[in-house]
């Protein structure tokens, strides 16, 4: 019976010195110790709620709201003033340890870390999902969307930043933002632990060696080159784009501003803090201050000497806008909230509306994922934070192009990111959970898996000219928004995205897709599957039912010129109507979304507004 397990369940081994024991033991030990490095406590910046309750809370030279994004730039920036006391609310608490590892970003929706919003059902999109509805996650902990993204570093193309400025958001070109980008950035001798502010911006670990050679192989067929470094995102072409990403680790700016800088006396950071409404002074034309509800509990108010940073989000910003009264007038006498500005808070919705194309992969010569290659993987990355773990397999291998043949522009309005899933993993279950596909669809699915290694290609739509719109569902701040998406209004959209779908058509008939014998998956769609597989009438069926987000809202509280009618923001995101003391800064603000990923650039934005404050009061 020497080795084998006893019916208690514990190991019984023969003859022992103990010396293999201890081994044994010391070997647990190191890995229980590994895990706990990976999120010591020094990463986060400490909680002042128990001081504030025991001491008051008096008032403050700046409030952020939201220590997400935009809001962990905010409040670094500004504490750098050591006159200026800075107080920065944050509706969750730290980051769960799932967070931290780059290849289990999708297990953190659906939890409490999540805001977990859903569209409102239209008919005509999500039609696959459950309830019809597309899932919008948020985050909520220190660090906010940032702890649950991709952790792609792409900061769009000049023409981005120079078409908002022709619109009227003058100082907003390309010329204008790349100083704040580049300023955002630590490099070199930086990465280390200075007590500065800046974004760690590193290659994910490679591999997946023979599907990163077949994507780039397969676009070089078609003429589209690989891209070394792809900064200004104008390049058309395939690279293998950096990340937010340390040592093997996510590097929000919860993290790689805030926790840095959290030692600063004059900073002070209250974790579970729900604002509730923001305080104006309709007489004085100014913001007054904050109310919040700690812990779920009691509510408190804190005063400001100079500013509201409302950096909650593209979603939860426009919120607390209209739950204060500054919203569309109509819409806000309909919920009882009396009225301090009449703008178009919640319009202007934009997103980077996705379709993912499913592969399957090297259906001859599967290995399927076994426990021990899980083992493994879990050996390597809490020791040495190396190995699948350390990345998300192909998702950084990026494709920009142009689908419009008749267009000679350089820049992109489609872009490709690749998921890989080995057979037998549960990588698969776990993206069904985090998309919310219906049984009957993800059962379809799961069959072809079981032979069978997959590929998911989002095919996402870069220029939208779709919009939607954001309203409140009641004047109770603890009740959820009404989200349309409307995805697929603009009939331009519809067409650009079939031409993607086109394109991954085209590369399935290349050598190096057929090598690896990649083919597009037909799974159980019944209301699509009446038409002819690969037709067009099909993929106008299918973007219907496989409608999915890539996180990238914007858009709710744009900024712009005195004559655009539909601005809520000026350019330097002051609201507009005079009010004093309230400043907006997040994806919220942009007239139009970006030609990528939205991370860079809302810490851009960030960037910039910290800058804009320190001028106005005269601290640069």
């Amino acid at each position: 019976m020497s080795g084998n397990l006893t019916c208690s369940g514990q190991c019984q081994t023969g003859p022992s010195l103990g010396i293999a024991s201890s081994l044994v033991s010391t070997l647990l030990q190191t890995l229980l110790t590994a895990q706990c490095i990976l999120s010591p406590p020094e990463m986060l910046p400490r909680d002042y709620g128990n001081d504030f309750l025991n001491q008051g809370l008096g008032p403050y030279d700046f409030v952020v709201i939201g220590a997400g994004t935009a809001g962990s730039v905010m409040a670094s920036r500004l504490s750098e003033n050591p006159n200026w006391k800075v107080l920065l609310l944050e509706a969750g608490g730290d980051p769960p340890l799932e967070s931290k590892i780059p290849a289990l970003f999708f297990t953190v929706e659906h939890t409490e870390f999540n805001w977990n919003y859903f569209t409102e059902p239209d008919g005509k999109s999500c039609l696959a999902m459950k309830n019809q509805v597309c899932y919008w996650p948020r985050g909520k902990m220190i660090g906010g969307t940032g702890e649950i993204n991709a952790m792609l570093y792409v900061r769009g193309n000049r023409d981005d930043y120079d078409n908002w400025e022709r619109k009227g958001n003058t100082n907003w070109s390309w010329q204008n933002v790349f100083p704040a980008f580049e300023k955002s950035i630590l490099r070199g001798a930086q990465n280390g632990s200075e007590a500065r502010g800046g974004t760690i911006v590193n290659p994910f670990e490679v591999s997946l060696s023979e599907i990163r050679e077949m994507l780039f192989g397969g676009d070089e067929a078609l003429g589209l080159p690989q891209l070394e470094v792809v900064q200004e995102g104008a390049d058309i072409g395939f690279a293998a784009m950096p990340g937010t990403i340390a040592n093997g680790q996510r590097e929000s700016t919860g993290k790689s501003y805030l926790a840095r800088v959290s030692g600063r006396p004059n900073l002070h950071v209250i974790k579970n803090a729900v604002a509730t409404r923001i305080n104006f002074d309709q007489e004085k034309n100014a913001v007054t201050g904050v109310n919040f509800v700690h812990r779920g509990q009691h509510e408190f108010t804190v005063n400001i000497t100079k500013e509201v940073v409302l950096s909650a989000g593209t979603l939860n910003s426009p919120k607390l806008l209209m739950l204060s009264g500054v919203g569309p007038k109509k819409h806000l006498d309909s919920l009882g909230i009396p009225v301090v500005r009449d703008l178009h808070v919640g319009d202007n919705l934009q997103d980077h509306v996705a379709i993912p194309v499913v592969f399957k992969i090297n259906h001859s010569k599967v290995q399927r994922e076994t426990m021990k290659d899980r083992l493994d993987a879990t050996y390597s990355y809490l020791l040495n934070q190396t190995g699948p773990l350390a990345s998300h397999g192909v998702a950084s291998v990026t494709g920009f192009i142009n689908s419009d043949l008749t267009s000679a522009s350089p820049y992109p309005d489609i872009v490709y990111h690749h998921l890989f899933m080995q057979s037998g993993s549960s990588n698969l279950d776990i993206w069904f959970d985090a998309i919310r596909l219906s049984d009957r669809v993800a059962q379809s699915i799961r069959r072809v898996f079981e032979n069978e290694h997959i590929m998911i290609v989002y095919v996402k739509l870069l220029r939208p000219k779709s919009r939607g719109i954001l309203r409140l569902k009641s004047s109770n701040p603890n009740d959820s928004m009404k989200i349309f998406s409307n995805y697929f209004d603009h009939p331009d959209d519809v067409d650009t995205l079939l031409r993607g779908i086109g394109f991954q058509m085209l590369l399935e008939q290349t050598l190096a897709y057929r090598e690896q014998e990649a083919e597009i998956v037909q799974f159980d769609l019944p209301e699509c599957n009446q038409f002819a597989f690969k037709s067009e009438e099909y993929w106008k069926c299918y973007m219907k039912f496989m409608t999915t987000t890539l996180y990238h809202f914007v858009g709710t509280v744009k900024m712009g010129p005195d004559t655009d009618p539909g601005a809520v923001l000026d350019t330097r995101l002051r609201l507009r109507g005079g009010i004093k003391g309230l400043r907006v800064v997040d994806g919220s603000i942009m007239p139009d979304i970006v030609s990528g990923n939205t991370n860079a650039p809302i810490i851009m934005i960030a960037e910039r507004a910290a800058d804009f404050i320190k001028e106005e009061y005269g601290q640069c």
